[in-house]
């Protein structure tokens, strides 16, 4: 958790400074361009989380973490060190590449070194770590940015992961398990039939759907809730409130789901947790105005947001044979930074289209095609056996039970 606590912070980081990083003349960009240079952390993280699997195979997923860990250092140090809008947007690509690579193998060991019936519980504690990031990031910014300006929230971020990350991972990173010398037993062909042959790239393709559609809706309401409750008629710092309840009904719900899918099934509670996503926007959007209301449909946005990404990597990592395990996870995660880019910018279209409204009517959408695509990962989740994937020939290595 600590090593996506990191991440959450350097992924998140550049909200904070916005203002500062246009004001500041020496980098001579744009709102228009913060947008863009804000979304390459994203680009980033898709081809970091889907490198780091095939890196692992080779090199063994401690040391991809320690590479991982030591790209997005450098990236958020070159951040902090920027002096023109093309030297940001490189560094912000090159953290994103190390964030995406590192919350992927991160994961991956997490649930290889979880016992089988608190997978979910163990996933949920490594993911957690991304908004506790972004609440230490909004906190750290309230001294910092006034009295030293936007490099040092950059620079910290780089000394933070060097030197806690560093020693954590050396110091208990557990060595390879029998998952992890079964991920080794399939060739990269292998695993890419597994997953993209047949009727494994049904439920590949069943897996984006819920990544990307979650992940519009989520982190669309991570960027755009505030602004979206002002234009409702609340206070900004009733606003900020409500950003607060859904960060901290997004964590707190988290465990509570994740008990509940280690009991029945991550696949099954996925589906309760994104029509949570769904109905709490849609009753913002039907129920009048008022605080009591906002708040508990929030809150229901918080915790299926984020639930429900969470135990979608669970049944991913359940539902493909074990070797191809680590593959499968860098397809959720990949897939789901696709939606953390395209929320942010739909929802910045559609406020400028309709307002608040407008805003939660997109989301709405998207909640409603991941609740979909949801209940059909279940469907392929309850009917997936051996016999579903393209597993190599009988002469390979057999199967290690999660």
């Amino acid at each position: 958790m600590v090593i996506t606590v990191i991440e959450g912070y350097n992924l998140i980081v550049f909200g904070s400074v916005v203002p500062l990083l246009v004001a500041d003349a020496g980098l001579g960009i744009t709102d228009q361009q913060i947008g863009l240079i804000g979304g390459l952390v994203y680009i980033g993280a898709i081809v970091g989380a889907l490198l780091a699997p095939v890196l692992a195979q080779r090199a063994g997923r401690k040391r991809v973490l320690l590479l991982a860990i030591g790209v997005f250092a450098l990236g958020a140090l070159l951040t902090g060190l920027s002096t023109s809008g093309g030297m940001l947007a490189a560094a912000r690509f090159l953290t994103g590449l190390g964030v995406g690579g590192a919350l992927t193998t991160a994961m991956t060991v997490a649930r290889n070194s979880a016992p089988p019936q608190r997978g979910s519980l163990v996933v949920t504690i490594t993911m957690a770590g991304i908004p506790l990031g972004g609440v230490v990031a909004a906190l750290l910014a309230i001294p910092v940015l006034p009295a030293f300006g936007w490099r040092p929230m950059f620079v910290a971020g780089a000394g933070l992961a060097l030197a806690i990350l560093v020693a954590v991972v050396v110091m208990t990173l557990p060595t390879d398990t029998p998952q992890d010398l079964a991920d080794r037993s399939w060739s990269g062909a292998d695993k890419l039939r597994v997953l993209f042959a047949g009727r494994g790239a049904v439920v590949a393709v069943v897996i984006a759907a819920c990544a990307v559609a979650n992940m519009v809706a989520w982190q669309g309401l991570n960027v755009w809730a505030a602004q979206s409750m002002v234009d409702l008629g609340f206070a900004l710092t009733t606003a900020l409130l409500l950003t607060f309840v859904l960060t901290a009904a997004a964590v707190l719900g988290s465990f509570a789901t994740a008990t509940a899918a280690d009991r029945r099934g991550s696949a099954a509670v996925a589906v309760v947790t994104s029509a949570c996503t769904l109905v709490g926007l849609v009753a913002v959007l039907l129920l009048p105005v008022s605080l009591p209301g906002v708040v508990v449909a929030v809150a229901l946005m918080g915790i299926g947001g984020h639930s429900t990404m969470n135990l979608v990597h669970t049944t991913t990592s359940d539902i493909y044979p074990l070797p191809a395990r680590a593959a499968a996870l860098g397809w959720s995660n990949g897939t789901s930074f696709i939606g953390a880019f395209l929320g942010p910018a739909l929802g910045g279209a559609a406020i400028a289209a309709g307002g608040a409204r407008g805003v939660f009517s997109t989301f709405a959408v998207a909640a409603a095609v991941c609740l979909a695509a949801v209940v059909a990962l279940w469907v392929a989740d309850r009917r997936s056996t051996a016999a579903t994937f393209r597993v190599p020939a009988a002469d390979a290595p057999p199967l290690v039970p999660a």
